[in-house]
């Protein structure tokens, strides 16, 4: 670690040293392909300090463009250490585009001091940041954000009060809202947690130590998400970790743990033009959508572009596309330079069809299109025409009904055969007739379940699958919400399921899949209304679903 040198003093002429990107990051560069052609040589800085909020000193590392001119700057604040792949996907790949790179371990992380706390510092030391990068004789005063996952959470903090010299955001994958990502209607997102965890607590030692973690979570990942009690099960994967303990034991929204954790409203009065970037697997989707939607309601400048990814597949095999999309938004509004923009402001890709579309706004307009259970598994559109019990199922929280695919941060995530889960007795299927000709969903879906419970207490997971000529069931998208039903009285809940984009081809089928749960992926519900944190005894619970239930469908 160095101190700033006396040529870093403002005011007075820069000499860029001489330190060429570290070796690994080069090797990892020259490993991509579909990426545009390099610009500039790079030069690096490394283990410059930057004084934090409270003084902490925060690691931090420079690559530059190594040219004459006046470059803009972005600022990646990461957890997750400097090294792989950060150093090469933000400062290698952008400052030889052109841009100043300043690549920051967030406090706690990789070397800079002070104790990582989740998202309680973020924004002071992103203020404190920019603040340090005044005093830069390179900094022209234009500034840019740019990063994925919790990279874009520290980029919503510091949009809370943006300082005037930031003129454009890019979030890719990101996340605004802490307590969505660990939890959906209070049910603890187990399998996020314990990945969160991971990723926090080894990825910023290297990544060496990270994958000798990501490795002992998964073979150990049976016996710590089937402990009872399941409070501190963690320890023996990933060791002590106060952070996920605190989470893991905060299941209401509303409680203060969670006060200032949320970002969101950093979007509602934003004039900063934001790039988002999300998969229709990503677990941080409908965070995406969220803020979009807010910003579009504030009338800030956005886009958005959503690819057939999962949240780590859209830095791997979508990286090309996400990086093209990052470089465009960051030229057009830092170097005056349009020319890579699209024409519209929302570019999709279409599951089925395999496709991209783009759209003038998310969602599109598309007719609701309700889908109702009835006997015999058929999935129909004639409404019923009452509320009476159509087809009963048990769930044993001992046996708890398997997580298969869908939106996770873990490589289990995505589109999978869902064949052999709906064959279990815990599983209902309720299937359309062979289409007729292609059938195309476009926006957020959603479903109203009406169900009864002998104990009071379970969750209800409903996904949307799309079944093709051989009974191949694969799914689109998906929801967990919790039920709380009195006696014999069924209650009625809405799941939301996330968004979509996907066309049901000619021959396909239309299927609603529902169950009890979805284990590891969610904690598994004991069924007595204890702490799924803290039970130790289960009660298997017996779900009845009524005929007035109804899948919602958004037609283009």
């Amino acid at each position: 670690m160095s101190s700033p040198t006396p040529d870093a003093v403002a005011g007075s002429v820069w000499t860029p040293p001489a330190g060429r990107p570290p070796l690994s990051a080069r090797m990892m560069r020259a490993t991509w392909r579909g990426l545009p052609a390099k610009r500039h040589q790079v030069g690096w800085e490394p283990g410059l300090v930057v004084p934090a909020a409270d003084g902490s000193p925060l690691i931090t590392d420079h690559y530059f463009p190594r040219a004459e001119g006046d470059f803009p700057t972005l600022l990646v604040r990461s957890p997750y250490g400097r090294g792989l792949p950060w150093s090469p996907m933000y400062g290698l790949l952008f400052a030889e585009q052109g841009f100043h790179v300043v690549l920051q371990s967030c406090r706690g992380t990789g070397g800079s001091g002070g104790t990582f706390d989740l998202w309680r510092n973020e924004a002071a030391d992103g203020q404190a940041t920019v603040a340090w990068l005044r005093e830069r004789p390179w900094f022209n005063g234009t500034l840019g954000t740019v990063g994925p996952s919790y990279l874009g959470y520290v980029q919503w903090a510091l949009a809370l009060d943006p300082p005037p010299e930031l003129k454009a955001m890019v979030v890719q994958v990101g996340l605004h809202d802490p307590y969505g990502l660990f939890y959906a209607d209070g049910a603890l997102r187990l399998e996020n947690a314990l990945a969160v965890g991971a990723g926090m607590t080894y990825q910023h030692q290297g990544m060496a130590r990270f994958l000798k973690a990501t490795l002992r979570l998964q073979r150990r990942l049976r016996a710590v998400t089937t402990a009872r009690p399941l409070r501190g099960a963690y320890v023996s994967a990933l060791g002590e970790v106060p952070w996920l303990d605190d989470v893991m034991t905060h299941p209401d929204a509303d409680d203060p743990y969670w006060h200032g954790a949320s970002t969101a409203r950093s979007a509602e009065r934003l004039r900063v033009p934001t790039a988002l970037i999300t998969g229709w697997h990503d677990a941080l989707a409908d965070q995406t959508f969220e803020q979009y939607a807010r910003l579009r309601r504030a009338g800030c400048e956005t886009a958005l572009l959503v690819g057939p990814w999962t949240h780590t597949s859209a830095l791997q095999q979508g990286w090309p596309e996400v990086f093209a999309e990052s470089l465009a938004w960051l030229r057009a509004h830092l170097c005056a330079d349009p020319s890579g923009l699209r024409p519209t402001t929302v570019r999709a890709h279409v599951g089925g069809e395999n496709a991209w579309r783009d759209l003038d706004d998310w969602p599109p307009a598309a007719t609701a299109t309700p889908w109702y259970p009835a006997p015999g598994g058929q999935l129909v559109r004639q409404a019923p025409t009452g509320s009476a019990p159509l087809t009963t199922f048990r769930y044993d929280p001992a046996d708890p009904t398997p997580s298969l695919g869908g939106p996770l941060l873990s490589r289990t995530a995505g589109p999978r055969d869902n064949s052999g889960l709906e064959a279990r007795g815990d599983v209902l299927t309720f299937t359309g007739p062979p289409l007729t000709e292609p059938v195309d969903i476009l926006g957020p879906v959603s479903a109203r379940l009406s169900v009864s419970t002998d104990t009071g207490h379970a969750d209800v997971f409903t996904r949307l699958c799309d079944v093709d000529e051989r009974g191949r069931s694969v799914n689109v998208c998906d929801g967990l919400g919790r039920l709380r039903t009195t006696g014999d009285a069924p209650s009625r809940i809405t799941v939301a399921m996330s968004a979509t984009a996907h066309r049901f081809p000619a021959g396909h089928r239309i299927r609603w899949q529902i169950s009890a749960g979805a284990h590891p992926r969610y904690a598994r519900n004991p069924g007595t209304g204890r702490s799924p944190v803290d039970a130790t005894e289960f009660t298997p619970v017996r779900l009845t679903l009524h005929t007035d239930s109804v899948l919602t469908l958004p037609r283009a």
